[in-house]
């Protein structure tokens, strides 16, 4: 089975994750894989290649390692989603760093294609906590589905705030699906995964690591079609997430109170594709229809890389 071979090659120490997703989902990419090749030509891809070839004769032993982790997931009621299946985020496929998996609680829809993160501090003032609040539920009421990343704060603000409006919204971990972080938030997790999803991109034993958390904000940005920051420092995690969604070719919504407070908002305005937002329209003008988006997501598996 396709899915579990991919699965068992990102089990072998070495080889790049994020080649494996862009090789895998391109026609005909597990075939070549599994036979050592690849249309992309990268360092990455060479590294990788290398890697597998020396683990070939380990490939059986992963496949069954893999198995039974998933077997044990479905268990307990986890699912999990790969580049090669139906319901993996149209979003993400436009992204050069896609995940290759994504084990996730509750439902992805592919009506989540028009979404957007709502992302800041983990330190939030009154008012900040305010505006995720105001945020969040306009973007539910326009049929926006919300991702944040379930951290204290603004993430945690955003969410509480579309469920209050019975939207949607997906919180995208920075550990595994069984290690949950924040453990507090544990039963907003819950209530989130009954109307929407939580997912993560690591193995469901992972524990949240000082790099597990930047990668986190690589999928939150990938998943949607633009990232809101409401509130955040220099340093904050929020504006990393701004970064890597000009790196993803996606829209950056920052809110007039934030270019007022902070300097490294009003630099960014200078970028392309970051936009000034005083209400929620400066926002639903700029995200495109879930049709344009699967198409703009196939036109990019065609496109062998020559990077990375």
């Amino acid at each position: 089975m396709d899915q579990v071979d991919l699965l068992a090659m990102c089990r072998v120490p070495g080889v790049s994750w994020h080649f494996l997703a862009r090789e895998a989902q391109r026609p005909e990419g597990m075939e070549r894989l599994r036979a050592g090749l690849a249309m992309e030509e990268s360092r990455d891809a060479a590294k990788s290649l290398a890697a597998l070839a020396s683990a070939r004769e380990d490939l059986g032993e992963r496949q069954r390692t893999v198995e039974a982790m998933v077997e044990a997931a479905v268990a307990e009621g986890v699912q999990v989603t790969t580049v090669l299946d139906e319901d993996y985020p149209v979003n993400l496929r436009t992204i050069y760093n896609l995940p290759p998996f994504l084990f996730y609680r509750g439902t992805l829809r592919s009506d989540d294609a028009f979404s957007v993160a709502v992302v800041g501090t983990r330190q939030p003032t009154a008012d900040g906590l305010s505006r995720a609040t105001w945020m969040a539920r306009l973007l539910v009421g326009a049929g926006v589905t919300v991702l944040s990343g379930l951290a204290r704060g603004i993430d945690t603000a955003a969410h509480r705030a579309c469920l209050d409006a019975d939207g949607r919204t997906i919180a995208v971990l920075g550990s595994g699906i069984r290690r949950l972080y924040p453990p507090e938030n544990q039963g907003l997790a819950e209530q989130i995964a009954e109307h929407g999803a939580v997912v993560s991109q690591f193995w469901p034993d992972a524990h949240p690591t000082s790099y597990t958390f930047p990668w986190r904000n690589v999928v939150t940005s990938g998943m949607s079609q633009g990232t809101v920051v409401i509130e955040a420092s220099a340093t904050s995690g929020a504006k990393m997430q701004a970064r890597l969604a000009i790196e993803h070719g996606k829209q950056v919504f920052l809110l007039h109170s934030l270019i007022t407070e902070r300097e490294w908002a009003r630099r960014y305005l200078e970028r392309p594709r970051v936009h000034e937002v005083s209400d929620i329209g400066d926002i639903l003008r700029l995200l495109r229809p879930v049709t344009e988006q699967r198409e703009r997501a196939m036109e990019r598996v065609q496109l062998p890389l020559t990077l990375f």
